[in-house]
């Protein structure tokens, strides 16, 4: 009997030990699977610097964008810094308000997201896509890069920017 219950202790503390790596496993495969949304996704595009200069800078992948869009009517938005740095990034975000904020526009602090974001597109996304996306964006080295913005119209802008205009709109016609 002595035997039988050494048996059964020895397999539950081995089973236990297994837990920590199979999580770790699982949590590896979720970070594999957000890297690569966000890669397709194209999130880099707007919240990389560099990249609308033909040079983004992969030390600071997702730490920033150092360009601006205008939106006539609404402002410039600059792409934020979505690594998880707590003063300058999402650090202080739970992936919850992530999961949120991807894929409702509402912020923790409850503003809504710059219009540029496309997270009505991102509402589509399954359950299991977009907390792969929150956990890989949470594993990301914490990157230091404070953005200008959001500006409001006619305020001055301190950054590069590109004007996003309504369709038979020129540049010409648009307001400065």
């Amino acid at each position: 009997m002595f035997r039988l219950s050494a048996r059964f202790a020895f397999l539950a503390a081995y089973a236990m030990c297994l837990q920590p790596s199979m999580a770790a496993a699982a949590d590896d495969t979720k970070i594999a699977r957000g890297e690569y949304l966000v890669r397709i996704g194209g999130c880099n595009d707007c919240h990389t610097p560099g990249y609308f200069f033909g040079k983004p800078d992969s030390s600071r992948f997702l730490g920033g964008s150092d360009v601006g869009f205008e939106i006539p009517g609404e402002g410039v938005f600059v792409g934020r810094n979505i690594t998880p740095d707590k003063e300058t990034g999402i650090g202080s975000w739970t992936r919850e308000q992530i999961v949120t904020a991807i894929q409702t526009g509402q912020r923790p602090d409850g503003r809504t997201l710059a219009p540029i974001m496309p997270w009505h597109a991102f509402a589509e996304l399954t359950e299991e896509d977009v907390t792969s996306i929150a956990a890989f964006l949470q594993s990301l080295k914490p990157v230091s890069h404070q953005i200008p913005g959001p500006f409001k119209p006619g305020e001055k802008v301190s950054t590069f920017m590109f004007r996003i205009l309504p369709p038979g709109e020129t540049a010409a016609a648009a307001p400065n």
